[in-house]
């Protein structure tokens, strides 16, 4: 067996690039989705990539209210503002998909919030994340009538157009 890493399947890498969209965002907050064309250009990828990673950025932006709402009630000992830049823009991509994407199935969306997390984030961030999505998850039951099976995809392999 090789020991060469494996590369990302599409929609982790989208998510990765959300990630890091989101943390330029804080930054400088006139970074809009509508306006990413030099982001892309730093961070050349796939078509798909990019496809994807703009409609979580559109959807992330149309319910960032809502979804800062839900994390700030989530978090406990915390408000949005203390948290780490990473966590609270993980925390954003998970809980858009929790609230806003009945296509991806809540265990997919935990799994790939903790991975990311344990990539960019610190020690910590992994276990903050999971913990901070649960409450989430058990506050908010089953929105939209997404399938909350105990499938997971391996992210690590190319994906299908599924998730």
């Amino acid at each position: 067996m090789s020991d060469k890493p494996k590369k990302p399947g599409t929609r982790r890498e989208a998510r990765e690039a959300v990630l890091q969209f989101l943390f330029s965002h804080d930054l400088n907050n006139e970074t809009l989705p509508d306006q990413c064309a030099d982001f892309w250009e730093l961070r050349a990828t796939r078509q798909k990539v990019r496809d994807f990673s703009t409609e979580l950025l559109n959807g992330i932006f149309a319910h960032r209210g809502e979804l800062d709402l839900a994390i700030d009630a989530a978090c406990q000992n915390y408000t949005l503002d203390r948290l780490a830049a990473i966590d609270r823009n993980i925390l954003r991509l998970a809980v858009y998909e929790i609230l806003h994407r009945e296509d991806i199935p809540v265990p997919v969306t935990l799994n790939e919030a903790i991975e990311i997390a344990k990539r960019f984030g610190s020690a910590e961030s992994a276990g903050f994340v999971n913990g901070v999505l649960d409450r989430i998850r058990s506050e908010h039951g089953n929105p939209a009538g997404k399938k909350v099976s105990a499938t997971t995809t391996d992210s690590t392999q190319p994906e299908s157009e599924g998730t």
